[in-house]
């Protein structure tokens, strides 16, 4: 089921004895095990009710022997049990990519399938897998996950946000933290955090703790309060850049070395901007959102503001100049790899080059 659902059962009161979370989300995560626990226990019940074990340091049969037991003091329980995923037995080497490949019987399970035949009233059990994702090769070992605890019926899988539902959400936060975020601040917030609801929830509460009087916060705000927004600078060197603006773009360069801009991470952002812009520019792609979906039909994530970006880029350099900005991006990298005097020396050389 998906978190909403679980949600909406939580509402309704409807709580199974166990759960599986399964999936990398700790937004929804932290949403859904709250709304468990509101659901079963008041807060002053949590003291006695509430036990958490990690299966890093617990071997699973004891978790469910203390399932099976009474509890004095508590007359409704949680259980939650993290590390979900190393209940599971080791598979030798050769079985690691057959899908068909048993996973060897384990008193864990054995237990666990036992329990869920005759769980004891009153107790929930939620278990955590967070460390796989449902893309590529980690599938595999979330289908293997599921398998092992298929005798849990109720299984929330806790999916990355897309960009765009990442940025709805974002919003809806920023609405209930009462705050006033520039639509275009918001959107860039959301891409420099990649997307992730959980760190994006974290820095609008900061943000609202600095907003304190009312007025719409900027992306010169998020710049100052958010570390990965310092993208932002950087991207005001691309357009510096573009202009042929050597004074701008040397002014700007000081501008990330005093801020302590790690200098090979700035030129491999310019690497990237380029790159999409000339690949923009030889598809024939024209606005933001034909080169989005170029991009996102290739697997690639861009963000509707990054999207922009590209186009900004492609409208400033020529096909020509965009192949000579890579061309002098790969002396100015090796440079950086090499016994050299200084990060910014090699990045001035390459401001000088390409403003020529």
């Amino acid at each position: 089921m998906t978190p909403d659902q679980f949600l909406a059962r939580m509402k309704k009161g409807v709580v199974a004895p166990a759960y599986l979370f399964l999936g990398p989300e700790a937004y929804d995560r932290g949403r859904c095990r709250q709304a468990l626990l509101n659901t079963m226990l008041t807060p002053e019940d949590r003291e006695e009710g509430l036990t958490q074990y990690d299966l890093r340091e617990t071997p699973l049969p004891d978790v469910i022997d203390d399932a099976r037991s009474l509890s004095l003091f508590a007359a409704k329980r949680v259980i939650i049990v993290g590390n979900a995923e190393l209940g599971l037995p080791r598979q030798r080497a050769n079985e690691e990519d057959s899908e068909d490949a048993e996973a060897p019987a384990s008193s864990g399970v054995a237990a666990l399938d036992a329990y869920m035949k005759d769980p004891t009233p009153d107790v929930v059990l939620l278990l955590e897998a967070v460390q796989f994702d449902f893309q590529g090769e980690e599938k595999k070992r979330l289908d293997r996950i599921a398998k092992f605890y298929g005798s849990v019926t109720e299984t929330v899988e806790l999916r990355r946000y897309p960009a765009d539902e990442a940025l709805g959400e974002a919003q809806v936060l920023t609405k209930r933290a009462g705050i006033s975020i520039d639509p275009a601040a918001l959107s860039f917030l959301v891409e420099a955090l990649g997307a992730d609801v959980a760190r994006i929830a974290i820095e609008i509460e900061k943000l609202r703790l600095y907003a304190g009087s009312g007025r719409t916060l900027t992306l010169e705000d998020i710049s100052k309060l958010v570390p990965e927004a310092r993208a932002t600078t950087i991207f005001a060197l691309v357009s510096a850049l573009g202009r042929r603006d050597r004074r701008q773009s040397l002014q700007i360069l000081d501008t990330l070395t005093r801020d302590g801009e790690y200098l090979p991470l700035a030129l491999s952002f310019l690497s990237a901007q380029f790159r999409m812009a000339l690949v923009s520019k030889e598809s024939g792609l024209r606005g933001g959102p034909q080169i989005q979906g170029y991009f996102s039909r290739l697997g690639v994530p861009v963000w509707s503001s990054r999207a922009e970006q590209v186009q900004q880029t492609m409208a400033r350099f020529s096909k020509e100049q965009l192949e000579l900005g890579l061309k002098l991006i790969f002396v100015a990298d090796r440079d950086m790899r090499s016994t050299r005097p200084d990060d910014r020396i090699v990045m001035e050389k390459f401001i000088f080059e390409l403003t020529r």
